[in-house]
């Protein structure tokens, strides 16, 4: 009988161990549902952007099925979500706003980068100061397009596959914000 319970409680803790994942305190679900939409999401890869030596926030992404590399993602149909837990103590908004900018400057060239300029202005209008503990999620849906939710409140969005393949460079482009965060996004699979 002792050891029935021992193999209940040590198999209940292993299956809730791997409903989820922790990154830097952050836990982050293996798998998710985005409002409007009925696919469920799996947690990709997930990582920490720095900063030189600070930790800004924790990132998951979030695909329909496992992918391994960058042009697999941008070229994937479905529904995705990238989530953003903040760490820093506060990231004001025009930092957050350069991080767009410059993100989407590194990674499209002249004329995807003035393609994309009017919509990213849209973009940059819907963020404002994050605080620790604070949550950015970027969710791209068929036929709607990215939308923006701080803190579980949807603030907007922006129309076109191709302005959510862009922000997706940001993580995943030829010059990433953070390269180990590029990398862990890429795992395709849980740990």
């Amino acid at each position: 009988m002792k050891l029935r319970i021992c193999l209940l409680i040590s198999g209940l803790v292993f299956s809730s161990a791997s409903a989820a994942r922790e990154v830097a305190g952050v836990v982050l679900p293996e798998s998710i549902q985005i409002p409007d939409n009925a696919t469920a999401l799996h947690l990709n890869g997930a990582g920490i952007r720095k900063k030189v030596f600070f930790k800004i926030y924790v990132a998951g992404l979030y695909l329909p099925v496992a992918q391994t590399t960058p042009n697999a993602i941008f070229e994937l149909s479905g529904p995705k979500r990238v989530h953003m837990h903040f760490l820093y103590k506060e990231v004001e908004q025009e930092k957050l706003i350069k991080g767009w900018q410059e993100g989407f400057r590194n990674n499209l060239d002249d004329a995807g980068f003035e393609k994309q300029a009017p919509r990213l202005t849209k973009f940059n209008s819907l963020f404002r100061t994050m605080k620790r503990g604070e949550v950015i999620d970027l969710d791209y849906l068929p036929k709607v397009g990215t939308r923006v939710w701080l803190n579980g409140e949807l603030q907007g969005q922006v129309e076109g596959a191709d302005f959510y393949a862009a922000l997706l460079k940001v993580w995943l482009g030829e010059s990433p914000a953070d390269a180990n965060l590029k990398d862990a996004f890429l795992e395709g699979k849980p740990d």
